[in-house]
């Protein structure tokens, strides 16, 4: 760490350094940071009352334990020199960071850093969706650090750390592999791995505020600006065309599913609406900067038809994928990779258009990459989860569930209704597990 230390404290700021394209990235790493708290809300909204506070608590602990470990080495591993396959060490605990420029940018390392920090903590709170209202915390956040680094930083390396997607020509421009697909895959297999709740198919399981959920994914929306817009590094024309196209697809998700919700439905949903956003913005991500603003608007538009089926069709089967991170984005994801593939026109770094414009093998290169992203993210992801379930609580009991994950996991209540504690109060009394009256 003294090492690290010294040379922040002796880099100084060199001619490469663009004060615009820094002050930018500030603001953009500030408006990523947002999103997680933001999805929280999100989350909360889609959960029964009695696990709001812990569902919102998973993305909370992920701002903690998540950038602890992208410091200390998850950060090395996605950027720092290694090979085909993953980074090296020579960023651990933040050795070399600082001042200087961030090798082909204009911002310093330190920067950078906290701006891909902040991917990689949204991302680990992501998979929460798959397993709230059953897991346990502490044993998640476990999870979240050994995630953030076996999971993540190796397929952030692949696309954007010199990595073996990258040296084949993949584009990504903000993170369809190592955010999105990886995020959506991950919370499959945590599913599969964690099991359903015990009322899952007996009940209704309902979301318990719908204007939560509209405002996490109206927040989510304004960081996505940030996320997509800061993707580019700069003020000039990549991030600025991000910027556009993270406007206009997810409109364009909306309007289409607000035709699917009336046509299947008869009645247009605050739920359907709130996930729509997350939708078209997912599926611009990957390729925010490398189309147009009309295909982005195409993109955004076909974004909502896999998603929409999947989330129509998963409640019919045993797969107790909570909050429908795989549909959202693990689908989404996938389709703006591979639509990079066909329309892929307005390149600013000079690699190869897509199809359409003459070049079939950038196509050939996002379905490979489409399918060897999901397919590490949801291996590792099941492995991780079957370790850590010999060796820790995996998910809460039957009682505990019962009760709510709030006043188990907490002791608080996102509602003061006090109902919760009462009965754990009495339960434990009951038991024995503590005296009555103390």
């Amino acid at each position: 760490m003294s090492a690290s230390l010294a040379s922040v404290a002796v880099a100084a700021p060199t001619a490469a350094i663009s004060p615009a394209d820094t002050a930018w990235m500030l603001i953009a790493t500030a408006l990523v940071l947002m999103m997680t708290p933001a999805l929280g809300l999100f989350y909360a909204g889609l959960v029964r009352s009695k696990n709001t506070l812990n569902t919102f608590m998973m993305s909370a602990g992920a701002l903690g334990v998540v950038t602890v470990a992208w410091a200390l080495l998850g950060y090395s591993l996605a950027f720092g020199k290694g090979n085909g396959f993953i980074g090296g060490l020579s960023f651990v605990a933040l050795h070399d960071v600082g001042f200087a420029p961030r090798s082909g940018t204009t911002i310093p390392q330190l920067v950078f850093f906290a701006f891909e920090a902040a991917f990689c903590i949204i991302t680990a709170a992501l998979v929460s969706g798959a397993v709230v209202e059953r897991m346990r915390y502490t044993t998640f956040l476990i999870f979240m650090v050994v995630w953030s680094l076996a999971v993540y930083p190796v397929l952030a390396h692949w696309v954007w750390g010199g990595g073996w997607l990258e040296q084949h020509g993949v584009l990504d421009f903000a993170g369809g592999v190592p955010v999105e697909m990886a995020s959506g895959f991950s919370a499959l297999a945590a599913a599969v791995a964690v099991g359903a709740r015990r009322d899952y198919g007996r009940q209704a399981l309902l979301p318990h505020n719908a204007v939560y959920a509209l405002l996490g994914a109206g927040l989510l929306w304004f960081g996505w600006f940030g996320f997509n817009g800061g993707s580019g590094f700069t003020v000039g024309h990549p991030g600025t065309l991000a910027f556009t196209n993270t406007l206009l697809a997810p409109a364009c998700t909306l309007v289409v599913w607000f035709l699917l919700d009336l046509t299947f439905g008869g009645k247009v949903t605050a739920i359907g609406a709130a996930t729509a956003i997350v939708v078209g913005c997912v599926g611009i991500t990957p390729a925010c900067g490398y189309i147009s603003p009309t295909w982005a608007m195409l993109l955004g538009a076909l974004a909502a038809l896999p998603s929409y089926a999947l989330i129509v069709l998963r409640p019919r089967t045993r797969l107790d994928e909570t909050l429908d991170v795989l549909a959202a984005h693990g689908l989404a994801g996938m389709t703006g990779i591979l639509f990079i593939g066909f329309f892929a026109q307005l390149v600013w770094n000079g690699r190869a258009n897509g199809l359409l414009y003459g070049h079939p093998s950038q196509l050939l290169w996002q379905l490979i990459a489409a399918l060897a992203g999901p397919a590490y993210a949801f291996t590792v992801t099941y492995g991780l989860m079957r370790i850590l379930g010999r060796l820790l609580p995996l998910r809460a009991s039957e009682r505990e569930e019962a009760l709510g994950l709030d006043v188990v996991e907490h002791g608080e209540e996102a509602y003061t209704t006090g109902e919760g504690a009462i009965l754990v109060s009495s339960e434990a009394i009951a038991s024995g597990e503590v005296a009555a009256g103390v």
